[in-house]
């Protein structure tokens, strides 16, 4: 049986990690919905991300602003395309306290 974690399921941890993500890269390990662990590295930062594809409604800050209370959207920085994780599947996150332009 998959372990759940209760850290990400608050609106206030979900608001403050989307902020990480917005202003830097963050690695967030986690388990699959098949039980795998999974450790990305990823962000939400504008100079990162690419720029909208028509083809892609992730690629538009709308469509990622469309947020489920149980999936996070990401920009995943070493296969330059867009995943996600379930907020309650992660279980820990690490990041540079360094400020990073992108």
């Amino acid at each position: 049986m998959q372990e759940t974690h209760k850290e990400f399921e608050t609106d206030e941890a979900k608001n403050w990690l989307r902020t990480l993500l917005k202003e830097r890269e963050v690695v967030v390990t986690f388990a699959k919905v098949n039980g795998d662990e999974r450790v990305m590295t990823c962000t939400l930062q504008e100079g990162v991300i690419p720029k909208p594809d028509k083809t892609d409604v992730l690629s538009y800050k709308k469509g990622r602003d469309i947020q489920s209370d149980k999936v996070c959207n990401v920009w995943d920085v070493n296969a330059k395309g867009w995943r996600s994780f379930r907020w309650a599947n992660v279980k820990q996150i690490d990041f540079s306290l360094e400020a990073q332009n992108g």
